[in-house]
């Protein structure tokens, strides 16, 4: 079995608890004009396709304060396959689902809904801007030598970023 497919198989089972919390922020209580006129009870927010990349880290990083107030996107892999963080800046992604497991890998303890076209925007700032040159975020290897992430602060983008939380975090 792929690391892929190993890590796709281990973040899958968040898949169900994923879909509820996203339902909650992507699904909307239309006026009501809507449902006296038009037989609608609830509308999704947008008609076409919307894609959500989601991102499940062990409970051991949220414990740990030097991880709990960033989010990490794979940037690497050493056969080369293209990652999220590649297909994020070509335009790809609607939203980033980015939550921590409990710590018995059964349920989700906190998580965030973040706006890709805000995160975009932000980098590619950050690329071009005061640092121009430097890659933004933080370089990161994964202990298994299976890829490599770039790690960012929740606070280094604009608020609108985030669309949706569990629990409050610190901006740092």
């Amino acid at each position: 079995m792929s690391n892929w497919q190993r890590d796709k198989r281990w973040s899958d089972r968040f898949l169900p608890e994923i879909k509820a919390a996203l339902g909650l922020h992507l699904i909307a209580e239309p006026p009501v004009e809507e449902d006296a006129e038009r037989n609608t009870d609830l509308m999704v927010l947008r008609l076409d396709a919307v894609r959500v990349g989601c991102r499940i880290r062990k409970n051991s990083y949220l414990r740990n304060p030097q991880y709990a107030n960033e989010f990490t996107i794979r940037a690497g892999r050493p056969s080369g396959t293209k990652t999220e963080l590649t297909k994020i800046l070509e335009g790809w992604g609607d939203y980033f689902f980015y939550g921590f497991c409990d710590e018995a890998e059964e349920r989700l303890a906190r998580w965030t809904l973040a706006d890709l076209r805000v995160f975009r925007v932000g980098y590619n700032r950050k690329l071009v801007g005061m640092d121009a040159g430097n890659v933004p975020g933080i370089a990161k290897n994964n202990t298994d030598g299976s890829s490599s992430f770039a790690a960012f602060r929740w606070g280094e983008f604009p608020a609108e970023f985030i669309v949706a939380t569990s629990s409050r975090r610190e901006a740092a």
